[in-house]
């Protein structure tokens, strides 16, 4: 543990800063896109539909949110609070509010070299990668690395909160928890992509909007000391704190760490959902992407922090040893500080519904994680087909899903940790040198929104090169949505 944690530390202290650097860098290059076009965001969700081989934006939003929105959202946020105190949950705000353009830029370029095969729309990081920086052996690496770690790694880190909230709340021992959850899996993934759509597009939204009312009903019980808790909120996280503020640089890196992870900001993780988009022009799914992350970060991981804070539920610790503050007593840091919160108002209620929510979140975040891993496969084989390698693929997603639940939570974090962080920053390297395509998108988007046009996509006139998907739709002159937007 202690060599995970270091090696973790490494990966991610930089990162965090990376992460809010690009952000801001994005929300320069696009012009603060992420405010300008919200209403562009809400008519791209009411007016997409899916094509032939693609799918509309909402189930795309569902795709997306269904990794987005997982145990980072519950878990992520209580460990964020435990280490960074209660200002990591305004770097967390601040994280999103940035960082949403980074999400922007990386569904463009998703969309910019998507590639149609074996009858879908397929894309994502590996893809601009080779088609963008004409790198193919560093895309066949990230492609390979990504298929590893959510194919037969990050799965086991959703299957060990599943288990941990399970057996505090019903007694269950973890290899009980572990059969069913790969039995379930097992049924999904072998059904492939359009089943996978299918239990997303239909969990999501109940589970989201649920947790959301639920956890808002709570705060509002404690609707007194919300304008205390949030004043605790800002002070802490700007540094000024009696308490916290000797813990401000712990606060900016556990807030930005844990809204990356929480939604998978900046990892190209969103990229292989957003490029199996429906749309006239990749700007349109690039401001949906943007969605995805207020949703998940601004609406979901804010109601689990403030509930923690309102409710007191929650210990942070002392960097030289020790606990800051310490609320809960012998309380670990993750889903049972949420289930303490709960509790302290609705006595009895905690340990089973966090239970629940933990599972259907991250339950539906493993579906997604399979999705990603067989998209680079697909990458890998070309268009190829490996009937032997899907079907190990499969095996392993659903081994994971068993063995997740039979070690320790910290050891599964700290290698969640890893995985991620490394895959964020191949990402967001990349990305940033893709900078001038993300530029030269969001200037013909604004240009044809400014002139009253639907925005239309054509990368010739741009001078974008590698865009074959989009060169033959505008040669087929089909380059367009079912419905118009």
């Amino acid at each position: 543990m202690e060599i995970l944690s270091t090696i973790s530390g490494w990966v991610w202290d930089p990162l965090a800063y990376v992460a809010l650097a690009t952000g801001v860098l994005f929300t320069l290059v696009t012009k603060g896109v992420q405010f300008r076009r919200v209403p562009d965001m809400i008519r791209q969700l009411r007016a997409g539909e899916a094509g032939e081989g693609g799918l509309s934006s909402l189930q795309t939003l569902a795709l997306s949110l269904s990794s987005r929105i997982g145990v980072g959202s519950i878990a992520g946020v209580a460990t964020a609070v435990a280490s960074g105190g209660p200002g990591a949950l305004l770097w967390m705000v601040v994280t999103a509010l940035l960082g949403a353009t980074a999400a922007y830029a990386e569904a463009v370029l998703a969309q910019v070299y998507k590639r149609r095969s074996h009858g879908e729309d397929l894309g994502g990081m590996p893809y601009y990668i080779k088609y963008g920086l004409k790198a193919p052996w560093l895309a066949s690496v990230a492609a390979l690395a990504t298929m590893i770690a959510y194919g037969f790694v990050l799965p086991g880190v959703q299957a060990n909160n599943i288990a941990s909230s399970a057996q505090l709340a019903f007694g269950t021992e973890g290899w009980q928890v572990g059969l069913v959850l790969a039995a379930v899996l097992g049924v999904v993934v072998v059904g492939g992509t359009r089943r996978i759509v299918k239990v997303v597009e239909s969990v999501v939204p109940f589970v989201a909007l649920g947790y959301i009312i639920s956890a808002y009903v709570i705060i509002a019980l404690n609707i007194e000391k919300v304008p205390s808790a949030i004043s605790l909120i800002v002070s802490s996280g700007m540094g000024v704190d009696q308490v916290f503020g000797g813990i401000m640089g712990f606060a900016v890196a556990w807030g930005v760490r844990r809204a990356v992870f929480a939604s998978a900001l900046g990892l190209g993780e969103g990229t292989f959902a957003a490029a199996a988009a429906t749309v006239s022009h990749p700007g349109k799914q690039g401001i949906v992407q943007a969605c995805s992350i207020y949703i998940d970060v601004l609406l979901i991981c804010t109601a689990s922090g403030l509930l923690l804070v309102v409710t007191g539920a929650y210990n942070v610790t002392d960097p030289s040893g020790g606990f800051l503050v310490e609320h809960v007593p012998g309380a670990v840091a993750g889903p049972n500080y949420m289930q303490e919160a709960i509790d302290s108002s609705l006595p009895g209620w905690g340990a089973g519904f966090v239970a629940v929510a933990v599972a259907m979140f991250a339950f539906v975040s493993m579906v997604f994680f399979y999705y990603v891993a067989q998209t680079n496969l697909a990458f890998l084989l070309g268009e190829r087909r490996s009937r032997g390698l899907e079907s190990l693929l499969k095996a392993g997603t659903v081994a994971i899903a068993f063995i997740g639940t039979a070690v320790t939570a910290d050891a599964m974090w700290a290698v969640g940790d890893i995985g991620y962080g490394i895959l964020g920053w191949l990402n967001m390297v990349c990305v940033l040198l893709l900078t001038p395509v993300v530029r030269k998108v969001i200037k013909d988007y604004d240009r044809q929104r400014s002139q009253g046009l639907d925005p239309r996509f054509d990368p010739g006139p741009l001078g974008i090169q590698g865009a074959d998907y989009w060169q033959t739709q505008t040669q087929k002159g089909t380059a367009k949505e079912p419905e118009s937007v």
